[in-house]
């Protein structure tokens, strides 16, 4: 008698499109509503699904949003690698910001989702964050350390200044509304990104660059 191995099942493509579909609309409503505000039913109504049809994916409101917020993270951390593994810090930051600016601009709603979770203190996501994005952080200071003892920038606390990085950027997914309020016109377009891709790196690099 032989031993079977189990036999992983591979989703079809018609499960994966549909996962994908309720993903993108409970990533609209937990960034309009945040998690309490939210419920499986409003999520399935929109959809016109049924609420079973919904638990099949996913067996609760809790899952669908960790799932929410790994889509959010996974996005993120694969574009964030820019000063860790780079060589010339010029060049790292000005891919940096743009790369967190794109985000911003590409995925409002899943960086609403994300602010509503961290602004709450990280209750549900905080084991993912400990895990993945502090080890991230260290990377990218160390990296702005090397440089430092190169003589290539100036040393700064270069953790504070991944904090005005990070909050410079994602201020324009998370007040893009507010900025396109002030400066009278439906949605920050191309030119605005633009000109907070420019400004924001010239600031960051000047802060660094040596005398």
């Amino acid at each position: 008698m032989t031993d079977t191995a189990p036999v992983t099942r591979i989703p079809r493509a018609a499960t994966l499109r549909k996962q994908e579909v309720i993903l993108a609309e409970a990533e609209r409503q937990f960034a309009r509503f945040g998690f309490e505000g939210v419920s499986l039913d409003n999520i399935a109504a929109a959809l016109d699904l049924s609420r079973q049809n919904l638990l099949y994916h996913w067996p609760s409101k809790e899952e669908l949003y960790r799932a929410v917020l790994d889509s959010v993270m996974g996005e993120w951390m694969a574009n964030m690698t820019a000063i860790a593994e780079a060589d010339e810090p010029q060049a790292a930051i000005q891919t940096y910001v743009a790369v967190k600016l794109r985000f911003s601009r590409e995925r409002p709603s899943g960086n609403a989702v994300f602010t509503r979770e961290i602004m709450a203190g990280a209750p549900r996501y905080q084991d993912v964050l400990k895990a993945q994005v502090m080890p991230l952080l260290h990377a990218d200071v160390e990296r702005f350390e090397d440089w430092a003892e190169q003589g290539l920038i100036r040393r700064l606390d270069f953790t504070h200044l991944m904090f005005l990085i990070w909050s410079s950027t994602q201020a324009y997914a998370d007040l893009g509304p507010q900025f396109s309020l002030y400066m009278g016109k439906p949605r920050l377009d191309d030119a605005d990104f633009e000109a907070a891709r420019v400004l924001i790196t010239d600031l960051i690099w000047r802060s660094l660059a040596l005398d």
